[in-house]
């Protein structure tokens, strides 16, 4: 199945009512069988006529489901919007006819997407880099080869032509770019330098979550390297480096080993009130007030699309990453 968030086509989902569920109200119990979708968002698509049974549409969310009752419920095709240029701070780190480097700063997401339509990376790319750069690679992400969560920041590279664009797509396919992060993490992982290893999914506890999965998942696997320790152990700089590159990968894989990353918002919250007592108080208040997780595309390496020359980019911490890292060395 495509990872895109855009789909040509309605989703499908059939029902039937078991007796212990009688009597429910519709809205409610499609919920309890949908936990991806809100129940808002399922009782305007029954007010809109996109649930029907015995083949009649049922508009009704507060109605009362009967015992056996089959239900069957159409979610209408999302249609990918063209982006259109916006005029963003870009820091550009290389450009020539055929790509270009940027920095990412953390809290930019890169492609436009259900609940960020718009002030992306690809908006801010188009009104760089012109008209030109429309529909290279797809109309949602022109240009895109790979990604970075919102709150990460560091190296990225787009393509400005097809054919810079079926290249770069390949080197990543073939796992020839090479790519580092620096993470900060709660703990000292051990041995200080190693690899993990796991498939990565959806999460079956929680569908905004990825984990580490026995079953199912696409194989994954990251090597790291303990560069520097802090605060007693409790608190260490990483470099990380991908072997594959699965949503969330870094932030997965670390945190099934015992060690988030500070600040990650989704998979580092846990015991984080108590592994705070425990720093001093000026790093406390930093990594309390911290909005996003603490991982940076520090380098990123390929070949030259056209050329076939060896690029290399290396790039600075942003400032709240740097101003953490003075804190603890302080």
């Amino acid at each position: 199945m495509s990872d895109s968030p855009f789909r040509t086509e309605p989703q499908i989902h059939r029902f039937t009512v078991q007796p212990e569920d009688a009597g429910e109200r519709l809205d409610r119990w499609l919920a309890g069988r949908l936990p991806s979708m809100s129940r808002s968002r399922l009782k305007q698509l029954i007010e809109g006529g996109n649930l029907e049974s015995a083949g009649a549409a049922l508009c009704q969310p507060s109605r009362k489901v009967l015992p056996g009752e089959r239900f069957v419920l159409a979610i209408p095709p999302v249609e990918a919007p063209e982006p259109e240029a916006q005029h963003l701070p870009l820091s550009v780190i290389y450009e020539d006819a055929e790509l270009i480097v940027v920095d990412k700063p953390a809290g930019l997401v890169v492609h436009p997407a259900p609940g960020n339509p718009d002030r992306t990376l690809v908006n801010a790319l188009i009104a760089h880099c012109g008209d030109s750069l429309r529909g290279i690679g797809g109309v949602a992400r022109p240009g895109i080869v790979h990604r970075l969560d919102k709150d990460t920041s560091g190296l990225m590279v787009a393509a400005k032509t097809e054919r810079a664009q079926v290249a770069l797509t390949t080197q990543f396919a073939e796992r020839s770019v090479t790519r580092s992060y620096h993470a900060l993490v709660w703990g000292t992982p051990q041995p200080p330098n190693g690899r993990i290893e796991g498939n990565i999914g959806r999460s079956p506890k929680n569908r905004k979550k990825m984990a580490v999965l026995q079953r199912g998942g696409k194989p994954a696997a990251t090597r790291y390297q303990v560069m520097r320790s802090y605060q007693g152990g409790r608190i260490a700089l990483l470099e990380c480096r991908l072997e594959t590159g699965r949503t969330h990968q870094i932030r997965v894989h670390l945190t099934a080993k015992g060690h988030p990353l500070l600040g990650d918002p989704l998979y580092g919250r846990g015991g984080t009130a108590a592994r705070l007592k425990a720093l001093s108080g000026k790093v406390a208040n930093r990594i309390n007030a911290l909005e996003g997780q603490m991982l940076h595309a520090r380098s990123l390496g390929f070949r030259h699309p056209i050329s076939e020359e060896p690029l290399t980019f290396d790039s600075q911490y942003p400032p709240v990453f740097a101003g953490l890292l003075d804190s603890l060395e302080g």
